[in-house]
Order: C-alpha cells, then structure tokens, then sequence
C-alpha cells in the first residue's frame, strides 16, 4: 500500500451536519442508540417557528464548509448550535452534547466565559478597528511582547494573521523573500508529510498532503513535496521493520533525501505539524524532531513547526515545539491563542529570520486587513490570562495519562486498531481486522462514517470527528477544563457507538 494513504477529502467528516441529517441506509431505520443526548435546560431550544425560519434561511442561502451540501437541499434540515456553555455546546432542539473537538480545536478554555466576552466589549468601546500597516495599537503590542516571551529560543518577532491557513501561506512567502535577501533566490520549495493538512489558501494547500482535497483546484502554487509522515502503526505499509526509535530516525531521513533529490540550493523549508492531525494524530518518535534539526542546519533549509492546532496548551506547553524539545525557524499558531472567541493567528518568527528586514528599505510586502484586531488581540490577551491563572498547562500534563488511558479501555473492541496522540488530542484508528490491520475500503468507510458513526455519535451526546483522509479515524480535542469524570463520559458514549458498528460489519 502507498506511503501516502488513498481517501479523498470527499470524505472528510467533524460530525458534519448534512450527515447527521441525511436520510439513512435503510438497515438504519430502526436504530436505537443506548445512550440519549440529554435535554438541556428550559430556555436553551428555539420555539419551531424560529426553528423552521432558520432552517429554511440556512437551506435558502448558508453554504456550510468542508460538507455535502446534499442533506439540506432534501430537506433534512441542519443541525443549529445556539450555546456552549463550559464543556457542552446545545442545539436548537434542546439538546446537549459533550463538546469533544474543542469546537475545531479550537475552544481551549470552555464555552461561555464571559471574561472574554467583556474584554472584546471594553476593547470595541475604545478601539473597535485599526490596521497594523504602518501603525500600531497597543493590545497588538502587548500580545506580540507576550507571544514572544512564550516562544523558545530567538523567536521574538511576532506576525500577525486573522487564522492559521494565512499564517502558513505568510511563512512560506516569508522564506522565499528571506532567502532572496541572503543571496540564495533559489530556495523557494517546501516539504512537508503525507496526509499533512496545512490550510486552503493556494499556497497552503500546495504544502497540504492530501490529494483528495487539492485536485480540484489545480493548478496549485508549483513547489510543495511530500515525505512520509510518523504513523508508526502503519510504518510497515510505509517499507519500514524496526523500533520506534529507528522509525524516527528513518522517517526524518526521509526529509533529508527528499532536500538531496529536490537540490539543497532550492528547497527553502520544511513545514511539520508537532502532532500531525490529519490521517489521526501522529505523534513524532522519540529523537525524530532533533533528527529534523540536524537535516534543516545542515542543509539551510528553515523549520516551520506549523502549530495551528498543537499549540496554546493542547500538548500541555503554550507550544508543543517546547513540549517535544526543539526550536524551529518559524511557528504558526492561530485557533487556541483566543479560545476561538474572536478570529486571529499569528506567525512567529525567529531573530535570524528577521534580520534582513530591519535595515534600509526592505518590507514584507504581505498583509492582511484584519489581522492583529484590536478587540481578538485584547481577547487573546485575557484568554492567555485566564491559562495562566487557573494552571490550564499543568492541568494538561496532568490529566493527559488519564485521558489516554480511558481511551486505551476501547482497545478490547475488535473496530478499534490504535489510540494515539498527545497532550488532549487523540484520535483512535478504526479497522476492519486488528490482527492484520486490514483497513476499510472506500465505500465500507462511507457506510461507516458518513453511513453510521459521525451521525451515531452525535446523537448520543458527543461532538467529535470522523475523519477518513487517511484510515478511518475517531478524533478527540476537548476543552482543556475538563478531567476524569468527562474522560470516563466520553469513553460510554465512544464504546455504545463503536460496539454497535463493530456489530455491523
């Protein structure tokens, strides 16, 4: 089988609404889940002609992300999220689910805070607007002297974006200008993993690894490579037989090869996820990202350690690049720096990176108009201090063997492969024979995700994600509040469901 995993982005699945709706297969009809979402509180559901005239607006005009559309243009209607409130999110019905993806990885520090609320209040009053080109606010100020007092190493200089697809397209034209300036206008290609997920912007995507999600939009920005990623429970389909150490070292050789065929003078960086998402949570071996170092220092090819989701505590440090005992070139973060409160990302760029930009009349021509927002800077700011006062970090590293160890429990059920991951995010790798480790086609993994487990799930309480760019996967990213009880929560609700479609196979 190939190193870079089949299934298309077609399939993608976050508990996605027009599948939770879609009419079932008829073998469905009369399914019946052991665990009910219960109902939330008097007040949290829509009265139905609310309801109807959402739904019918939402069918009229809404063009929803990453989904079939399909669902809702037969009427099946949408599923409509009025309230989170700490680790549960409601819907119109009235029902209320475990938020177990952090909203997107996203939430880190639970729904309905209003110290955040007010913060983005106080700071609209003041100051609701003004742009970073040439001038300066003081919260942007104040966010990028902190960022940079978390941030390892030299990494000191703070580039504001509005997500995480736009913080990984500035710093892959970031690398390609700072190579200019030192005389090497060659180096302007990128490596990055297979199934590697990088954002949807020309650029970004062209660093993506999953075919399925890039052949539509082809012609992509030329110059994106792919080496294999650290699935090491598929290391064996990848060619390799040996430890998980020697995995690490074998894997991040893979990049070294790849800069020697592609031409050192024209390969400008590697972009690697600390924890990859995609594909279901690869950690990285032992050894491998000081491996990864050695390859970037010894070749002059810059490290973006691309932090979208890893960072802001997800693996228990405000960056797993700390946690996992490397200093990259360049981070990318965005999605946990305010709690998802208010739209932000951030590029964070290292001393050397920045040099050539300090004297005379070079810039860097790029931009974005929203970006280091007054009013999401003053809420990234509260939301970090919300972090530090409550210990969410050590929180994390505490609670983590926890969390992995009520996930592991479902080792018993013959669906369920692997559990991996980091920190709060883990996801469980879902096959049809765990002897031999023999996957699910795509049409088996269309019944299975799309058919039963994404809608399955959310309708006994837990909001999560069914993923199949890869094998097919569970995903787990919960707020960073929670503990042992919603540990044990969650594996009810995730043993109910798989157990059932391990009975349908």
């Amino acid at each position: 089988m190939s190193i870079f995993r089949k299934k298309s982005a077609t399939t993608l699945a976050t508990a996605e609404p027009t599948k939770h709706h879609a009419a079932p297969h008829h073998h469905e009809r009369e399914h019946t889940m052991t665990i009910d979402a219960p109902i939330a509180p008097a007040g949290a559901a829509l009265d139905a002609a609310t309801e109807a005239d959402l739904q019918q607006k939402a069918k009229d005009h809404l063009w929803m992300h990453f989904a079939r559309q399909s669902g809702m243009e037969a009427g099946n209607g949408v599923p409509i999220i009025v309230r989170g409130e700490g680790h549960h999110v409601y819907d119109s019905q009235g029902r209320k689910y475990i938020d177990g993806l952090s909203g997107l990885f996203v939430v880190q520090v639970g729904h309905g805070r209003e110290r955040l609320a007010e913060a983005a209040r106080k700071q609209a009053e003041e100051l609701a607007f003004f742009p970073l080109w040439s001038y300066a606010h003081p919260t942007a100020i104040e966010l990028a002297d902190k960022l940079a007092d978390y941030a390892p190493g030299d990494l000191n200089r703070v580039f504001f974006t509005t997500g995480g697809g736009e913080a990984v397209e500035s710093a892959w034209k970031l690398a390609k200008q700072y190579f200019k300036l030192t005389g090497k206008p060659m180096k302007h290609k990128v490596i990055s993993r297979a199934i590697a997920y990088h954002g949807t912007p020309q650029g970004a995507l062209a660093i993506t690894g999953i075919p399925g999600m890039k052949e539509m939009f082809e012609p992509l920005t030329p110059g994106g490579f792919r080496v294999p990623n650290t699935n090491y429970y598929r290391a064996e389909e990848m060619g390799f037989h040996g430890s998980l150490e020697e995995f690490g070292q074998w894997a991040a050789n893979r990049i070294e090869e790849a800069i020697l065929f592609e031409g050192p003078d024209t390969v400008a960086a590697v972009f690697l996820e600390p924890v990859q998402n995609s594909g279901g949570c690869f950690p990285p071996p032992p050894g491998y990202f000081q491996r990864v170092r050695e390859i970037c220092d010894q070749y002059d090819v810059l490290l973006v350690s691309d932090e979208v989701i890893c960072a802001y505590g997800r693996i228990g440090e405000m960056f797993a690049c700390t946690a996992l005992g490397y200093v990259p070139d360049i981070i990318t973060s965005a999605k946990g720096l305010t709690s998802g409160y208010s739209p932000l990302g951030a590029m964070i760029v290292s001393d050397r990176i920045y040099e050539p930009f300090k004297h005379g009349q070079t810039a860097f021509y790029h931009g974005y108009t929203f970006a280091g927002h007054p009013v999401s800077a003053a809420v990234a700011l509260e939301n970090l201090a919300i972090m530090e006062e409550e210990g969410i970090l050590a929180h994390v590293r505490e609670n983590s063997p926890k969390f992995r160890a009520a996930l592991e429990r479902l080792r018993d059920l013959p669906i369920v492969g692997d559990v991996r991951g980091e920190g709060y995010f883990f996801g469980i790798e879902l096959v049809k024979n765990k002897e031999t480790k023999e996957t699910f086609n795509a049409d088996e993994s269309e019944r299975l995700l799309r058919g039963f487990l994404s809608k399955a799930l959310f309708d006994a309480g837990l909001y999560c994600r069914a993923d199949d760019r890869g094998d097919p996967v569970i995903q787990l990213a919960p707020p960073l509040t929670i503990g042992p009880a919603e540990f044990d929560e969650i594996e009810r609700i995730l043993r109910s469901v798989l157990t059932e479609a391990s009975n349908r196979l």
